[in-house]
C-alpha cells in the first residue's frame, strides 16, 4: 500500500510485521496475578462438571482471560473472538495451565484461547441448571469471600485498626432485565449494587434488585466480613462508616453488641434542628461578626421520637454559615464517645474521608466496566460484577505495590491502562523463549522497568 510521499521518499505499508500486539503490558497483570494466585483461587470457587480429559480451556485460563480482558479495556465477550489469537494475551494461558495442560502447536506458537461461546457458557452457568448445559457453576458466596481473603493476605502484620466503608449505587439496566426495577431516586430502571471497601481494598461487590431499601442485607454482609477479619486478626479495632441510608437499628445494634464502632450520616429533621439550636446560633454569630464562612461543631444525645432506636445515641452536629448563602446543618450518629474524639475531629478527620470511596466505585464501574450488566440473567450479571471487581483488585494491587512514589501513584485504572498496559510490541516465539520486543520510543520505559523490578524481583 502506498501513501502520500514524505518529501522525496515513498511511504509504503504492508501487513508483514509478524506477530504484533497492542497489549504488551498484560505481562504485568500476569505477574501480579501469579503472585497472589488469583485465578487458581477463583477457580476453586467453581464446580466444573466437564470431562477433564476432553477440556482444552481450563477454568483458571477462562477466568484469567475474562478478568484480564476487562483490565485491558475489553468489556464484551464478543471481543475475545479476536483477542484469543493475540500473541501477548495468549501467554495468559501458560501462566494458569498445569504441566498436563500444555499442548504447544507445531509452530511453537501458543494455542488460541477460548472464544466467546465458551466464555458465555462460563458466565451463564447456574446451580439449578442441567449439568449438561450448565457445566461451570460458580459459588457466588465463595467468590465474594475471596475479596476479603486477598485483603487479609496483603498484610504482613495485622493493623491496629481498620475502617470499612459501605455504600450503595446504581447500575442502569438495559431494558426489562431480571430483578431490575424503576428507582425513584435515580429516575431510571436499574440495579442497586452494594460495595464495601477498606481503604483501596475491595471487600464486597454485590448486585441487588432496585425495589428494596438501600440498606437491605448490609448487616449480614458486614457480619460475614467482620467474622472473617477477626478470625485472622482478633485484636483489630473496626470502624464501619456510611451515609444516612445505612442508619438502621438492626445494623447499629449489631455493631454495638459486637464491639464494632460506627459513624453514619443522619438525615436532618425538625427535632434534630431544634436540639442543634445552640450550635447553629454560634455559627450564625461568627459569620455576622467576621462576614466570613463560619463553622461550628457540637454534639448531644438523641433518641428518635418513634423510639425505633433502642436507646439514646451520640449525635454530632456541624453548622455552617456563608455570607449570602443558606445556612447548612449536617448530622452524624456514632458510637465513639466524647472522651475518644471531639465533634470537629470526628466530622473532618474520620467521617469526611468516606468520600474517597466514591472514587473507588468509579474505578470499578467507569474504568473497569462494573456497570456493564447487559445480560438478561441476574446471576450472570452478578458474576460479571464480581469479575470486574477482581479486575479492580489486579489494577489496584499494582498501583499500591509497584507505583508508589511515581507519577501514577494515584492514577485511575484507565490512566494506568493507557500508559502501562497498552504497549505495542512484536512477539517472537522460539523453542526456548518468547520475546516481547517493545518500541524504543515508548515514553514510560523507566516506569515499566520499575514496575517489573517490583513484581518480578531478581
Amino acid at each position: 500500500m502506498r501513501f502520500t510521499d514524505f518529501g522525496s521518499r515513498m511511504v509504503l505499508a504492508a501487513f508483514d510485521g509478524g506477530e504484533i500486539t497492542s497489549d504488551a503490558g498484560v505481562l504485568l497483570l500476569r505477574e501480579r496475578a501469579h503472585q497472589i494466585r488469583l485465578f487458581n483461587r477463583m477457580a476453586a470457587c467453581f464446580t466444573d462438571h466437564r470431562d477433564q480429559k476432553r477440556v482444552k480451556h481450563h477454568l483458571p485460563t477462562l477466568l484469567c482471560q475474562r478478568v484480564c480482558g476487562m483490565a485491558l479495556g475489553y468489556e464484551d465477550i464478543n471481543d475475545h473472538d479476536t483477542l484469543r489469537n493475540d500473541p501477548a494475551i495468549k501467554l495468559l494461558a501458560s501462566s494458569c495451565h498445569t504441566s498436563k495442560d500444555k499442548t504447544p502447536s507445531k509452530d511453537k506458537t501458543p494455542a488460541p484461547l477460548a472464544g466467546k461461546s465458551t466464555l458465555n457458557r462460563l458466565e451463564h452457568s447456574r446451580e439449578a441448571g442441567n449439568s449438561r448445559y450448565h457445566q461451570m457453576v460458580p459459588n457466588l458466596k465463595k467468590l465474594s469471600n475471596l475479596f476479603t481473603d486477598i485483603f487479609l493476605d496483603s498484610h504482613d502484620t495485622p493493623p491496629k485498626k481498620i475502617t470499612l466503608d459501605i455504600d450503595a449505587t446504581d447500575i442502569k439496566a438495559h431494558g426489562h432485565q431480571e430483578n431490575s426495577f424503576f428507582h425513584g431516586y435515580y429516575e431510571e430502571r436499574c440495579f442497586l449494587p452494594l460495595y464495601i471497601f477498606c481503604g483501596h481494598h475491595l471487600l464486597l461487590a454485590q448486585l441487588r434488585p432496585s425495589n428494596i431499601d438501600g440498606a437491605r442485607g448490609s448487616r449480614n454482609v458486614i457480619r460475614r466480613i467482620i467474622k472473617m477479619i477477626r478470625n485472622r486478626w482478633p485484636k483489630v479495632k473496626i470502624l464501619v462508616r456510611g451515609d444516612s441510608g445505612f442508619v438502621r437499628e438492626n445494623l447499629i445494634k449489631w455493631c454495638e453488641n459486637n464491639s464494632v464502632d460506627y459513624v453514619f450520616g443522619l438525615a436532618r429533621n425538625n427535632n434534630l434542628l431544634q436540639k442543634a439550636q445552640k450550635v447553629r446560633g454560634k455559627a450564625a454569630k461568627g459569620m455576622i461578626d467576621t462576614n466570613e464562612v463560619t463553622r461550628a461543631y457540637g454534639d448531644f444525645y438523641h433518641r428518635t421520637k418513634s423510639e425505633s432506636w433502642a436507646w439514646p445515641r451520640r449525635v454530632i452536629v456541624k453548622a455552617e454559615h456563608r455570607p449570602g448563602k443558606r445556612p447548612q446543618c449536617r448530622f452524624l450518629v456514632t458510637s465513639l464517645s466524647r472522651k475518644t474524639v471531639s465533634p470537629k475531629e470526628l466530622y473532618e478527620d474520620i467521617y469526611c474521608p468516606r468520600g474517597d470511596m466514591e472514587n473507588r466505585i468509579k474505578d470499578c464501574q467507569l474504568d473497569l466496566f462494573g456497570d456493564r450488566m447487559s445480560s438478561h440473567d441476574y446471576r450472570a450479571n452478578q458474576l460479571r460484577l464480581i469479575m470486574a471487581g477482581f479486575a479492580y483488585v489486579l489494577i489496584d494491587s499494582i498501583r499500591r505495590e509497584a507505583l508508589q512514589n511515581t507519577p501514577l501513584a494515584k492514577a485511575v485504572p484507565n490512566t494506568i491502562r493507557l500508559k502501562l498496559l497498552k504497549v505495542g510490541a512484536r512477539v517472537i516465539n522460539s523453542v526456548r523463549r518468547v520475546k516481547i520486543s517493545m518500541p524504543n520510543a515508548y515514553p514510560y520505559k523507566d516506569l515499566f522497568f520499575k514496575v517489573h523490578a517490583t513484581l518480578v524481583p531478581t
